[in-house]
């Protein structure tokens, strides 16, 4: 990634100056780092001269600070924009009160989440005047007696809990509920009639989560939130026109999620089930043939067993269904008007209306599905669901995102291609790589292990487990082990297991907090893990010493939206859709090793052809400058010199 932004004197001053008089307050004092430095100017140039911003901002940057400190002083709404939860919580924990503290201005700021992170007093209303046992026997899938007793205990302490609460918020709860007693107490957006519509409207959670938002100066939401305001005509956040995207590289993945859509055959099911309290008893047929939709939808796609992608307008079958449906849909919503204006029912009667109103905009968007969208079978099983997407971003976010706010992407490892990728105008937006304060070339060594057999061979598994067994020794455990299956990362812990005298923790085995807190507290033990943990893992200090890598990883090549995306790039398809997707993730599942200025320790890669591809320098580029071998004898004198 090139430097293409010029940092003049008198505004490195400024940023040295406001940086001062936050890092004073961190543990030891903190420290001058010139990248971070860099950061602030370059952000607060784009948010001055309404400029888009990407920034490649290695570990140990100190990235949230640096466009926090901008956002501090803008003095006009600014949403920071996080892909995980665990990013959220370091920004309202640590963050901003730091930088809340420091600034001269009465700075206020609020997470705001999805609405089915709140409970919903409508619901909470209607399970206590109902009963529980009749909530029981309205939900789709029925508990069992066994677990209605466990789930009445959690509703109760639910709405013991929301009389006292302020927030509402789920993540707020002391113990965690059943994801089904969530949904007992919460709303989706497509089931919610709406603030005028809803009696409990003067209390609603999400409406003050909304309220606060709108007041405060900084808004800390999930990206995937983000992309549901754009879906939504952005009727989610409050007016902005400055926003961060903080991990980045996961805007494309999650942004086709949000912009797309997904019909399930449950769809159907609870559709019938809200509208029975929202329609007369001569409208019993109508809520019945609307379940049968969603027995028939499972069926279509029990059928196609197998089968992946939906080619436009080719499955006459399903094209049938998806009409037939929405007529029916429709039909109940006449039937829901039909029942006039009385108070008596009314938010139910306007629960089922938008919820209708939703699943008939999804049908006509699969009964449409044009050449710049792709339509797929995901799932599996009974929980089969159609998916639909479109192949390009680009121009749509184009419209909807880069033509009305600034925005500023950030993230330790950003895509070459990025900006291209998602739309953004080549001579609208800066592109800076600030690095890293860490000294890689001593601190960290990259092993890959050259002469392992190729991935395909079958003799590749256990030649990694060969290796592994070596280097955990070497290390005396202290190692992340991290796989691109769950069934190798289960065959390789059950064979290091019998072979180490250190403790091997596996993803699955307990919640990944807990397995994260046993990994930091016994600094002999492994954590063998899957996708989960090749990011927003943050392991400092002597516990980590090794991380293992057991192969490139690649997307699926039967990905439907990748496969589109493929097919658009042609004979480029691979350089450009498959190797920057890989090289990112496979930075990030490396940037787990260091993460401060004192730890050392081995990336080891069991994956031959990051040594031998035509490709290799593709993916090296987006690595930390670490020391590099493909000698096994130099690592495993590393290793064991660390622990001297």
């Amino acid at each position: 990634m090139n430097e293409d932004f010029h940092f003049d004197a008198q505004a490195l001053d400024r940023a040295r100056s406001l940086l001062d008089g936050v890092t004073k307050e961190l543990p030891g004092g903190g420290e001058r780092r010139e990248g971070q430095e860099k950061m602030v100017v370059a952000v607060a140039n784009a948010m001055t001269k309404r400029r888009h911003l990407v920034v490649q901002a290695g570990t140990g940057t100190g990235k949230s600070l640096a466009y926090l400190l901008p956002a501090a002083l803008a003095e006009r709404p600014v949403v920071i924009s996080t892909a995980t939860k665990a990013l959220q919580d370091q920004l309202l924990a640590h963050d901003l009160p730091l930088v809340a503290e420091s600034v001269a201005r009465d700075l206020t700021y609020t997470v705001l989440k999805g609405r089915t992170n709140y409970a919903c007093w409508s619901k909470l209303v209607d399970l206590e005047q109902q009963g529980l046992q009749a909530a029981f026997d309205d939900v789709d899938d029925r508990p069992t007696a066994l677990s209605q007793g466990r789930f009445k205990d959690q509703i109760e302490q639910i709405m013991a809990w929301a009389q006292r609460s302020a927030s509402g918020d789920r993540a707020d709860l002391t113990n965690e509920p059943d994801e089904k007693v969530w949904q007992m107490v919460s709303m989706t957006p497509q089931d919610c009639p709406g603030a005028a519509n809803c009696d409990q409207a003067y209390r609603c959670f999400t409406e003050t989560a909304r309220a606060r938002a709108a007041s405060s100066d900084i808004v800390v939401v999930n990206t995937a939130l983000y992309g549901s305001h754009l879906a939504s005509g952005k009727a989610l956040l409050p007016d902005h026109d400055v926003v961060v995207f903080d991990e980045a590289h996961e805007l494309e993945d999650i942004f086709s999620s949000t912009l797309g859509t997904e019909l399930s055959p449950a769809r159907f099911h609870r559709l019938a089930q809200a509208s029975k309290k929202a329609v007369g008893k001569d409208s019993i047929e109508l809520l019945m043939a609307l379940d049968l939709f969603g027995d028939e939808l499972e069926q279509l796609l029990a059928d196609r067993e197998g089968e992946r992608v939906l080619e436009q307008g080719a499955d006459e079958a399903l094209r049938s269904f998806f009409l037939r449906a929405e007529a029916k849909v429709k039909a109940l919503i006449e039937a829901v008007r039909a029942e006039g204006d009385a108070p008596s029912g009314l938010m139910k009667r306007q629960a089922a209306i938008g919820t209708a109103t939703h699943l008939v905009g999804d049908l006509q968007r699969f009964s449409e599905c044009g050449d710049d969208e792709v339509a797929w079978i995901g799932g599996t099983g009974r929980r089969r669901t159609l998916e639909l997407a479109p192949i390009d971003l680009g121009p749509t976010l184009a419209n909807l995102l880069w033509s009305e706010v600034t925005a500023i992407l950030t993230s330790a490892t950003v895509p070459s291609n990025i900006g291209a990728r998602l739309g953004m105008a080549k001579g609208e937006v800066d592109v800076i790589d600030v690095g890293s304060p860490f000294n890689y070339g001593e601190q960290a060594m990259l092993y890959v292990a050259k002469h392992l057999p190729s991935r395909n061979d079958p003799t590749a598994e256990p030649a990694i487990i060969e290796e592994l067994v070596e280097l955990i020794n070497a290390a005396g455990g202290r190692t992340l082990a991290l796989f691109t299956s769950r069934r190798f990362t289960d065959i390789a812990a059950a064979a290091v297991r019998s072979r180490v005298d250190v403790p091997i923790l596996v993803q699955g085995e307990a919640p990944k907090n807990r397995l994260l807190e046993q990994f930091r507290n016994d600094h002999a033990t492994c954590l063998f893990a899957t996708m989960g943990f090749w990011q927003g893992v943050d392991l400092p200090g002597d516990t980590l010493r090794l991380v293992t890598i057991d192969r490139l990883p690649f997307n699926r090549p039967d990905d439907p939206l990748l496969n589109a995306r493929r097919d658009r790039a042609g004979d480029n398809a691979f350089m450009s859709v498959d190797v920057p997707r890989a090289a990112a993730l496979l930075a990030q599942g490396a940037g787990r090793l260091i993460r401060s200025a004192t730890d050392k320790g081995v990336v080891a890669v069991f994956d031959s052809r990051l040594a031998t591809s035509h490709y290799r320098h593709q993916l090296l580029a987006e690595f930390p400058p670490m020391h590099r071998t493909i000698t096994k004898r130099e690592v495993i004198g590393f290793l064991e010199g660390l622990s001297d």
